[in-house]
């Protein structure tokens, strides 16, 4: 795996991983009762923008070095996955 490969995969995972959580224990201006005039009932009550970030950080770091170390390994390959036959492996070196 190449630098750009592992940075696009923990991107990848982190903005998944963003998704997921943001709705998490969520409580928005409608269930506190509590509507500033001008924003949506829908809208966050108090976002807690840096936590919310070091959790996922923590969450997507973990589940990178899972995937990463499972295609460093050689567990998974991009042969395991060919369903349909269309991936040629390259020739061996003799």
């Amino acid at each position: 795996m190449s630098i750009t490969a592992a940075i696009v995969l923990y991107a990848v995972i982190w903005f998944m991983t963003m998704f997921v959580t943001l709705p998490v224990r969520l409580r928005t201006q409608g269930d506190e009762g509590e509507v500033v005039p001008g924003t949506h009932a829908g809208a966050p009550a108090n976002f807690r923008v840096k936590r919310t970030m070091l959790i996922v950080t923590g969450i997507a770091t973990v589940l990178w070095i899972i995937i990463a170390g499972i295609i460093l390994s050689g567990w998974i390959t991009v042969e395991d996955l060919d369903w349909f036959n269309r991936y040629e492996a390259p020739a061996e070196p003799l």
